[in-house]
C-alpha cells in the first residue's frame, strides 16, 4: 500500500525501493523501517512509499492518519547558508588585530592590563554566544602566518561558547572566555625565533614551548581582578586525563573543569587551522579525532556537549568531499555526528557517509 512518511511507524516492511533524484535508492526494498528510515524520508520530501500491509512482527499495520499541521512542520527549515555575518567578522578581526599589539606590549615587559583586556573581550564574547555555532568555522579566517593570534582570540570565543552550552551562567562562561585568551600569554616569555618558527622545532625548542603554561600563570598569579580558577585553567590547559600533558603531568582527577573546556577547544582550533607543519583539517575531521585518537586525553562530557555544537550546525550545510565533490549534508544521526548523508551536487546521488568510510567531509563550504 501506498502511505504519506508522517503515517508510517517502526516495524513497516518496504516492498519498493524508495527512490531519490538518480535510480540509486534511497532505501531499499525488503527494508524493515525504524524511526531512523522514517525521519530520513522526512527530510527528503518523499511523498509515498509503498510498504507491506503486515508489520514485521506480522501484526496488520494501520496507516496512522496523516495530521496537516504536523506534515507541514515535520521538515523545519534549515538555514542555508554558514556564512559568518559580515559584522560579527570585521569584530573578531579587529580583536586579533589588537591582541597582535597586546602580544607585542607583553614582549616588551609591558604588565597585562586586565580591565582593558575585560573592555575588549567581553563585547566580542558576547557576541560569539549569540552568532550561534557558526563559531566553529572561524579557522577559515585564518591566514598561516597569523595562526598564533588567531588562535588566542578563536579559543577564548570558543571556550566562551562551548560553556554556554554547557549550562554555565554567563559570569562563568565570560571567566572560561578570559581563561581561553589567556592561556598562551606567556608564549611572550619565549624567545620570537622559537614562537615564529615555520619549521619542525628541536627537542629543545619543544621543551621550552611546554613552559608556557607556566609562564602565562606567572604573569597573571598576581593580578586581583582574575579569579583563582581562571588562573588554574591557565595553567592546567595542557593537561589530559592520561597524565601525558604538560607541565604538571597531572591526571584527571586534578585538572579543573574550566581547563578542560579550553582544552577541547585550544585542540580543536589547532587542528582546523593550517600551519607551516600540519594540514588544516575540516571541524568533522577534527570531532573525529577528539572522539577517537583522543578518546584518553580529554573530557569526554565536554566532547560530546561540542560535537553536539557541530551537528546543530550541519543541516543543509554545503560540503566538499575528499574526493573533492561537493554536497550538501541533508540528514545527521546522533550516533554518527561526524558522518551525516550528503546529497551530491553533480550526480543527485545521496551518499551515507557511515557507509562509506572511505570518505570524509575534508571542507566546509561558504
Amino acid at each position: 500500500m501506498q502511505v504519506n512518511p508522517s503515517q508510517l511507524m517502526p516495524g513497516c516492511v518496504l516492498i519498493s525501493d524508495v527512490i531519490g533524484k538518480t535510480n540509486r535508492p534511497i532505501i531499499p526494498k525488503n527494508t524493515v523501517l525504524t524511526a531512523y528510515h522514517i525521519t530520513v524520508l522526512e527530510k527528503f520530501l518523499v511523498e509515498s512509499v509503498d510498504v507491506a500491509a503486515k508489520l514485521q512482527d506480522g501484526e496488520l499495520f494501520t496507516p496512522k492518519q496523516i495530521q496537516k499541521e504536523k506534515v507541514e512542520q515535520a521538515i523545519p527549515e534549515v538555514e542555508k547558508t554558514n556564512k559568518v555575518p559580515e559584522r560579527f567578522t570585521a569584530h573578531y578581526l579587529a580583536v586579533v588585530e589588537q591582541y597582535q599589539k597586546l602580544f607585542t606590549s607583553w614582549q616588551n615587559h609591558v604588565p597585562i592590563d586586565m580591565p582593558s583586556v575585560r573592555k575588549l573581550l567581553i563585547p566580542l564574547f558576547e557576541r560569539t554566544v549569540e552568532i550561534g555555532p557558526e563559531v566553529l568555522t572561524l579557522n577559515r579566517f585564518v591566514p598561516k602566518p597569523d595562526y598564533f593570534y588567531h588562535h588566542g582570540v578563536a579559543v577564548g570565543m570558543l571556550a566562551a561558547y562551548l560553556a554556554k552550552k554547557m549550562g554555565y551562567p554567563e559570569g562563568k562562561w565570560l571567566q572560561i572566555g578570559l581563561a581561553g585568551f589567556l592561556c598562551d600569554c606567556g608564549m611572550a616569555k619565549i624567545d620570537p625565533k622559537i614562537v615564529g618558527k615555520e619549521s619542525i622545532l628541536t627537542e629543545s625548542e619543544q621543551a621550552e614551548i611546554k613552559k608556557h603554561p607556566i609562564y602565562s600563570y606567572r604573569m597573571i598569579e598576581h593580578i586581583p581582578f582574575i579569579k583563582q580558577e581562571v588562573k588554574l585553567a591557565v595553567l592546567q590547559h595542557h593537561e589530559r586525563f592520561d597524565g601525558s600533558g604538560y607541565p604538571l603531568e597531572l591526571s584527571k582527577q586534578k585538572i579543573h573543569i574550566y581547563a578542560r573546556i579550553i582544552a577541547i577547544c585550544d585542540t580543536y582550533h589547532a587542528i582546523t587551522c593550517e600551519r607551516s607543519y600540519r594540514k588544516k583539517q575540516s571541524p568533522f575531521r577534527a570531532i573525529e579525532e577528539l572522539r577517537h585518537e583522543r578518546f584518553s586525553q580529554l573530557d569526554h562530557h565536554v566532547v560530546q556537549t561540542f560535537i553536539r555544537c557541530l551537528t546543530n550546525y550541519s543541516p543543509g550545510t554545503r560540503v566538499r568531499l575528499s574526493n573533492q565533490q561537493t554536497g550538501e549534508i541533508v540528514f545527521m544521526e546522533d550516533n554518527y555526528p561526524t558522518r551525516p548523508i550528503v546529497r551530491m551536487d553533480e550526480t543527485g546521488n545521496v551518499i551515507s557517509l557511515k557507509d562509506d568510510t572511505a570518505l570524509f567531509i575534508d571542507e566546509i563550504l561558504p
